[in-house]
């Protein structure tokens, strides 16, 4: 069967679907603790520095190997292993959108952390179980598929959450407020529970684990043992290196775009409509390169462009491309694109490191060195650049993309 109609097959079954929708899910709550939060209360008057401290709530994105364990061992509902606990984290992340909808940056930051930090911790725990699900629920041969259908997912959602919200406040469209906006994607979020119910749970042949200790320990051992000690180090120092320049660079372009002068409408434009649909092409061609060329040799090349796409940011600071729209336009799309190749290559690398026995935890492992850098760094960096400029930041953002591309 030939390449092309091998993705015609594999287009036709429920499972890329359920991957499609289960992306949405995800993509929804996560721009909302990267960006917009830090967007609204930027345009509140909140100093910079404490924006930064924002980025501290994302936390549970790299604590999320914690919940891999759990999801592996216990069963919470009748629904399987991995639904239930997707429906749990559903309702959860629910709850917290409806929870910061009644939260004021100006009068009280406290109670929006909070309301932020929930988000962040239910939305780790489906990316868990999301996680486990697709690894599970996808064949070897699908995974590039599988994964490039997810995180298309992933950025329409990230577009429909911060894009949209953003166009929503802005005055010269609806003028709703941010409180408004979170209420309504408080409702966008059924859809995910609504997949959930119509997803298939998972067959898996082997024994799961048996209590806590077996899911906490075996993952690790056996990982270990198959790959060697030294090719594990090697494997799990690159996961964490491989993106760090790339996200640490973007917890704070929403500042970027309001401190660039950049209005709501036009961020909503371009950064994220025009970024979304760059991203979407990236993810297609990378899956496309992926099969033609392999997933190491592709690592390498995305690899380069995404340092490169950040080092663009820094010269879209400077004159003459400050505050233009053409440049904003240029410069993120190109982010994009490569941002969507580089995550079509790593999260299929991930997914091809794993044992389905143990794949919640192995994989959160894995997830939670990717977003490691970003969590540890990102709360810093409004201190960095109050202590340099938006230039030097991005260029450090670039230089920091050299020791994963090494490493592939």
């Amino acid at each position: 069967m030939s390449k092309v109609a091998e993705i015609i097959s594999a287009l036709k079954k429920k499972r890329m679907w359920i991957n499609l929708l289960l992306g949405f899910s995800a993509g929804i709550p996560l721009m909302l603790v990267l960006s917009t939060v830090k967007i609204w209360s930027r345009r509140a008057g909140v100093d910079l520095s404490t924006v930064g401290l924002l980025g501290l709530t994302s936390v549970p994105y790299s604590l999320n190997f914690l919940f891999g364990p759990i999801l592996d061992r216990y069963v919470i509902s009748r629904l399987g292993r991995r639904r239930g606990w997707l429906l749990l984290a559903q309702f959860g992340i629910i709850c917290s959108l409806i929870f910061i909808s009644t939260c004021d940056p100006k009068l009280s930051m406290t109670y929006l952390s909070i309301g932020t930090l929930f988000l962040a911790s239910f939305s780790a725990l489906q990316d868990v179980a999301i996680d486990a699900y697709k690894r599970e629920i996808l064949p070897d041969e699908e995974i590039g598929m599988g994964s490039s259908l997810y995180v298309y997912g992933y950025r329409f959602a990230m577009l429909v959450a911060s894009g949209g919200g953003l166009w929503l406040v802005d005055p010269d469209t609806l003028n709703l407020t941010f409180n408004q906006v979170f209420m309504i994607l408080s409702g966008v979020m059924l859809i995910g529970v609504a997949t959930t119910f119509i997803a298939n749970e998972p067959k898996l042949d082997e024994e799961t684990p048996k209590n806590l200790t077996q899911a906490v320990i075996e993952p690790i051992k056996e990982f270990i043992s198959r790959r060697g000690l030294g090719p594990a180090f090697y494997i799990l120092f690159f996961i964490f290196f491989y993106k760090f320049g790339d996200a640490l660079a973007g917890t704070m372009l929403g500042t970027y775009y309001v401190d660039m002068g950049y209005s709501n409408k036009i961020i909503a434009e371009v950064t994220k409509v025009i970024g979304t649909f760059t991203t979407m092409i990236g993810l297609g061609v990378g899956s496309i390169l992926i099969i033609r060329f392999g997933i190491l040799k592709c690592l390498f090349t995305f690899g380069f462009l995404q340092g490169l796409s950040t080092l663009l940011f820094a010269f879209l600071s400077t004159a003459p491309l400050k505050g233009t729209w053409l440049g904003l336009a240029l410069v993120v799309g190109f982010e994009d694109f490569s941002s969507g190749l580089g995550t079509t290559a790593l999260i299929s690398y991930m997914a091809t490191m794993t044992n389905k026995k143990y794949t919640a935890t192995q994989y959160a492992l894995f997830a939670s060195l990717a977003a490691l850098g970003r969590t540890l760094f990102g709360g810093g960096a409004g201190f960095l650049i109050e202590s340099m400029d938006y230039f030097s930041f991005f260029v450090l953002g670039s230089l920091l993309a050299i020791p994963g591309i090494i490493l592939v």
